[in-house]
């Protein structure tokens, strides 16, 4: 049977498994369930997912458990990073470029027009502040 990663993302887990994970619905609520669903697996657990943008985001996040990977499949992306100075840097991605946000870096990203990117996120203790 064949899956719409947009739709169900993938958990990455210990001993080299892949599970379908339930129907995105794009809350906080979800990732929180995704959490507790997965916690078994630690910071070793990887969500996979596949998400598109119209506009920029309205909030920074951070993973300190592990880094993430944005993989731009679709269009463009400026993603911008954080440093702990305070300091922002900005990597603009196209269709086939990525990116890696390190373990406790604050990220967000902006889009002029519609883009869609693949993440690979360590999503355990993941934390959101306002943009």
């Amino acid at each position: 049977m064949a899956n719409k990663l947009s739709t169900q993302p993938i958990h990455l887990g210990q001993g080299a498994t892949a599970l379908v994970e339930p129907d995105y619905t794009g809350d906080l609520a979800w990732y929180e369930a995704y959490v507790e669903r997965r916690a078994s697996d630690g910071a070793e657990g990887r969500l996979v997912s596949l998400h598109s943008f119209s506009e920029p985001w309205d909030v920074w996040e951070m993973h300190p458990a592990g880094a993430e990977v944005v993989l731009c499949t679709k269009g463009e992306i400026t993603l911008i990073q954080e440093t702990q100075e305070g300091t922002q840097k900005q990597i603009i991605l196209h269709e086939g470029e990525y990116a890696i946000n390190p373990p406790g870096v604050w990220h967000t990203a902006d889009v002029e027009k519609e883009a869609t990117a693949l993440f690979i996120t360590a999503g355990q203790g993941a934390e959101h502040r306002d943009r």
